[in-house]
């Protein structure tokens, strides 16, 4: 495998690993995590001072107990030479001046520690603003942070629920017009039915003419039905046979009409 096919692999894998760690970082909990860095820094920072203070109160302590034993040696010192013992006055000064050199030099040793107490002093005082500004800074951050995820989660779920909508207004509009193509083919189908354009297979149906006309021979029974029955609740013989002669008569005057062939009398 070539060098530059590595190099490739290489440059996306580190991609691939980026955009994933991208994913996984949230930035509130990175935050979080340096304001906890810098609060242990602070502590150290803190400690320190105190550590240096302690020293600096050792040293005091000594020289104020080096300053009492020289301030004795010299009361020692006068004495001894008031009463005529030069020799314990020499060795009392002798003594003192031993003391007066390890008294200068933690005088040195003070002042140098209490330097060094003032800066870390100071540097912890100026971490202690810079983790406050962080700290504030870090929850504004933290605020906007989680205002903009919630915005986005809000404009997602709107645009998942006017995605969904407008699959259910197009479900709403295909049905509509599958409703509006099954009425318009009923409406053909009756229409054709209606005019014998189509067989109905039940032998139902008729056409307009044989409709009317039987409409028009129902009715001529029903007439002629009525007058029989009329003349039955008149009682007499001579009326039911009028009525039996003028339903003959009426046959025979549509007699004509009807045609002068019929199958039956044919067959006969």
């Amino acid at each position: 495998m070539s060098d530059g096919v590595m190099k490739r692999m290489g440059m996306i894998f580190r991609a691939k690993a980026n955009k994933a760690l991208d994913r996984a970082e949230d930035p509130r909990e990175t935050l979080d995590y340096s304001y906890q860095k810098q609060l242990e820094l602070l502590q150290k920072v803190r400690r320190g001072v105190a550590d240096v203070a302690t020293s600096r109160k050792r040293l005091e302590l000594q020289l104020n107990q080096l300053q009492g034993q020289s301030a004795k040696l010299e009361d020692q010192g006068r004495k001894a030479l008031a009463l005529g013992r030069e020799d314990l006055a020499r060795e009392a000064l002798t003594r003192r001046s031993a003391l007066q050199q390890q008294v200068t030099d933690l005088e040195t040793q003070h002042q140098t520690l209490q330097g060094e107490e003032e800066k870390l002093t100071l540097a912890a005082q100026r971490l202690q603003a810079k983790v406050d500004a962080f700290r504030t800074k870090k929850e504004t951050i933290k605020a906007t942070y989680t205002a903009a995820q919630a915005q986005t989660r809000i404009g997602e779920a709107f645009s998942g629920i006017s995605e969904e909508m407008g699959d259910v207004g197009l479900a709403i509009q295909r049905a509509e017009d599958r409703t509006a193509q099954l009425q318009a083919r009923a409406g053909a189908i009756d229409e054709l039915m209606a005019s014998g354009a189509l067989d109905d297979p039940s032998g139902m149906a008729k056409d307009d003419i044989t409709a009317e006309l039987d409409r028009l021979s129902g009715g001529s029974d029903v007439e002629l039905e009525l007058q029989r029955m009329k003349a039955e609740l008149a009682g007499g013989p001579s009326a039911q046979q009028q009525a039996l002669e003028s339903g003959q008569g009426g046959a025979a005057q549509q007699a004509p009409q009807q045609p002068q062939q019929h199958p039956r009398l044919d067959k006969q």
